[in-house]
């Protein structure tokens, strides 16, 4: 596994999800947002995921994957390379199954402020009617690709 270093860490954390890439059957690219857990530094990327779709079955067939967090606004990126294993929901500690409920909270809380403040968006609430966490993806990760043009570092 790589070390992460704080930049990777604090972007990866202020992220309410993240886009998780696999492979599919026909070698094929297949791309979800998944809801952001806890990143160490260590190189290990927790996620959770509502749905057995695409993802868990690509998974299950070839556990590479990348993860990837950009924040628009700093022009900032990074894409974390790796293996990924999959963690059943009745393995799962209450701890994460908390955390992912308080990042759930926090992107809801964010969108109706956001909503209040600029008159527009979504008029339901998406992340209130997610269901709960059908497993974990936990990403070892093995390569780091800074995703900031050279010239603006």
């Amino acid at each position: 596994m790589v070390k992460l270093n704080r930049d990777i860490i604090n972007l990866f954390e202020n992220q309410g999800c993240v886009i998780v890439a696999t492979i599919d059957s026909n070698s094929m690219p297949h791309t979800s947002c998944k809801g952001m857990i806890k990143i160490e530094e260590t190189g290990r990327v927790y996620l959770l995921d509502a749905y057995h779709g695409q993802t868990f079955k690509n998974l299950k067939q070839n556990p590479s994957a990348s993860v990837t967090a950009f924040n628009e606004h700093k022009f900032q990126g990074f894409c974390l390379k790796g293996k990924a294993r999959l963690i059943h929901k009745d393995e799962l500690t209450q701890s994460m199954v908390k955390s992912w409920e308080d990042r759930i909270t926090g992107r809801l809380t964010q969108r109706l402020l956001k909503n209040i403040r600029e008159g527009k968006g979504h008029r339901g609430h998406p992340e209130a009617s997610l269901p709960k966490p059908k497993y974990m993806i936990v990403l070892e990760v093995e390569e780091v690709i800074d995703l900031t043009p050279s010239h603006l570092k």
